[in-house]
């Protein structure tokens, strides 16, 4: 169920003071009585994580990987993503914000929560990159996180096919449709497509069937996105920067006390594995708990939501525990292997 929230008064990084609305849902125990779990959803995800319509089905609830009847889950749905249905909550001056200005949003947020330590933040793509924006603010809030198919800066080429994709979205006569179907191109890979549809022809349209999977994808997205949450959330995937300006991303990395799980994607076009290793090295030389795992697969991008038997294997070590209460602090929790 959709709970809301509001942080009155917050000022922006463009210096704009408004009042921020958005929601959240939680999963489980409710919170105070279990490890509390902290899950970002992607571009076009929301709170819905699990349950009947649940996008990561397959990786949170009962008996899953990330179980319900031993966490409590929280997940919030990012300020200006539509989810709530209420157009009062978008924000229109997106481009005054940047994925910092979020991250300090959830943690204003966290704090009315009355939440102390989480013990996990997980989140991929984007929400992978704010996890690391929150690590970055709060160095002690976390006792792990866990970002996936993301990178804690804005590569030149990231920001490249975000610069397509904004174009799109300010000129197209179909936006949502037709930015959604140019980023499947980069979700996906090649080698996806091929396999998907290499022995495939036309359809009864004339249409190639890899033609009819962008258009069923573009469609889709115009059903249940907005094209004021598309333009914000692609602006905020440009501004990604634990460095705060610096370019010093390995020494605000460093101070994140948690450990720290990268999962990177071997054949992922949007978040290049390569930049991960390079952190992942890097960071390794001047960081003990720091670790990471690389996902085989063809699928590009999006194979952190397709190989859940591989993303399980990586995660059981860090959710496969026992919980006890800690008695003097009830939004935190001892563990024990």
């Amino acid at each position: 169920m959709l709970k809301k929230i509001k942080v009155p008064n917050f000022e922006n990084t463009a210096g704009t003071v408004q009042d921020i609305r958005f929601t959240y849902e939680v999963f489980g125990p409710d919170l105070g009585e279990a490890p509390v779990v902290l899950v970002n959803h992607a571009l076009s995800g929301n709170s819905e994580i699990t349950g009947i319509t649940g996008w990561w089905n397959a990786v949170v609830g009962e008996r899953k990987i990330i179980d319900t009847t031993k966490y409590t889950v929280l997940a919030f749905n990012m300020p200006g993503n539509g989810f709530d249905g209420d157009p009062e909550n978008l924000l229109d001056n997106y481009r005054e914000f940047t994925l910092r200005d979020i991250a300090r949003i959830y943690l204003e947020a966290i704090d009315k929560l009355q939440i102390k330590k989480l013990y996990a933040g997980i989140g991929g793509s984007i929400g992978g990159a704010l996890l690391w924006e929150l690590a970055a603010l709060h160095p002690g809030l976390f006792h792990h996180i866990i970002p996936i198919a993301t990178d804690y800066k804005a590569t030149q080429w990231l920001r490249a096919l975000c610069k397509v994709q904004g174009q799109i979205l300010n000129n197209s006569e179909e936006p949502l449709k037709d930015a959604r179907m140019h980023a499947m191109t980069f979700y996906r890979s090649p080698q996806s497509l091929e396999a998907k549809f290499g022995n495939t022809g036309k359809d009864i349209s004339g249409s190639w069937d890899v033609e009819g999977w962008l258009e069923h994808h573009g469609r889709s997205l115009e059903k249940r996105f907005q094209l004021a949450s598309y333009k914000l959330m692609n602006h905020l995937l440009t501004t990604t920067d634990i460095s705060n300006g610096t370019g010093d991303h390995l020494s605000a990395a460093a101070k994140i006390e948690g450990g720290i799980h990268i999962i990177t994607v071997n054949s992922d076009l949007f978040y290049l594995p390569e930049e991960n290793w390079e952190t992942y090295v890097n960071l390794s030389l001047i960081k003990n708990n720091i670790s990471i795992n690389e996902i085989k697969s063809i699928h590009g991008h999006d194979a952190f939501l397709i190989e859940n038997s591989q993303l399980e294997r990586f995660l059981q070590p860090i959710f496969k525990i026992n919980t006890t209460l800690n008695e003097k602090d009830k939004h935190s929790a001892l563990w024990s292997r």
